[in-house]
């Protein structure tokens, strides 16, 4: 069953995008996090040491981990193409956490994708 993972709806034209050049990197294994990202287009690639862990594309998340338990960034996250990310800070997290369930459950859906995807990587 495809489940839906896309997290497009928050990539509205009124919401302001960042915008990061092809090679250059979003944030790195060990910053401090006040936000994730919401890729409105082009993909990133995920790394952690020399590992690339995942490559992601539009409408997906990354970042979300460190606003769910507050700790440093796991991975290094770098743009593969020209990117235009929105960001989400923690505060509009949970805000969206707490009004919509569904956000939280896909969040929790991505979340367990990429446990598994590890799982097989590294088990």
């Amino acid at each position: 069953m495809q489940q839906d993972t896309g997290f497009g709806v928050l990539t509205g034209n009124d919401i302001e995008a960042r915008s990061f050049k092809a090679g250059s990197t979003i944030f790195r294994e060990g910053d401090q996090a006040s936000e994730l990202f919401v890729i409105k287009s082009g993909q990133v690639r995920v790394q952690i040491g020399n590992r690339t862990i995942s490559e992601l594309g539009t409408e997906s998340i990354f970042g979300e981990m460190a606003l769910i338990d507050s700790e440093p960034r796991s991975a290094t996250v770098t743009a593969i193409t020209d990117v235009e990310l929105v960001p989400v800070s923690e505060k509009q997290f949970l805000f969206l956490v707490s009004q919509t369930p569904y956000f939280a459950l896909k969040v929790m859906r991505v979340l367990a994708q990429r446990l598994r995807v590890t799982n097989k990587t590294f088990g």
